[in-house]
């Protein structure tokens, strides 16, 4: 199993904010089970993370689907609306403030081995290769999306399936205004 605690108190140990945070929940140990494994993590006396035993019964487990892994990737800020939760309340809201607000600090770490500048150049370098990969997906849905409705249409417009929405809801409507008068004139008949 991958240590994960190290990476965490990484981060944590360059923002006293957030070891303050886990401060109350010291002793507390939580589980995250990804289905394929489970990391258990303690939360020390100095607000810092530790391995808990895997026997080690969690004040909270936050369950994810390994399936809801690049859904949380790409949008840290609703992570958690893709997990189950149960146990602690207090303390889940505690981790996942922590998961949406502790942010790596690149440069600063790249500084340290290879000098400001170039931190700073490699840092942009990787902010400009992730900015065009994106850039080149938006365009490749809009390419693909273009395709599939102009030409070979496979799918259909919004407006589209709207209109004709529209247009059933009008005819149905219309018919049983059509049947009602049918049995109005039938009974003026008969």
């Amino acid at each position: 199993m991958i240590p994960i605690a190290p990476f965490i108190n990484h981060l944590l140990a360059q923002e006293s904010w957030a070891r303050n945070k886990l401060l109350p929940h010291a002793g507390h140990i939580a589980c995250i089970d990804l289905q394929t494994m489970q990391v258990r993590l303690k939360v020390g006396a100095d607000g810092l993370l530790e391995t808990a035993a895997a026997d080690a019964v969690p004040q909270v487990t936050i369950h994810i689907k390994l399936s809801d892994l690049p859904l949380i990737a790409q949008n840290r800020e609703r992570a958690f609306s893709y997990v189950r939760i149960e146990g602690d309340a207090e303390f889940a809201n505690t981790i996942s403030s922590l998961s949406q607000n502790l942010r790596w600090e690149a440069e600063e770490d790249l500084s340290k081995l290879f000098g400001d500048i170039a931190a700073v150049r490699m840092v942009g370098l990787a902010k400009a290769i992730h900015q065009t990969a994106l850039e080149t997906h938006q365009k490749i849905q809009e390419n693909l999306a273009e395709y599939f409705l102009e030409e070979n249409p496979m799918l259909v417009r919004p407006v589209a399936v709207q209109g004709m929405s529209t247009e059933v809801s009008k005819t149905r409507d219309d018919v049983e205004r059509l049947i009602k008068r049918i049995e109005k004139l039938e009974r003026m008949r008969g």
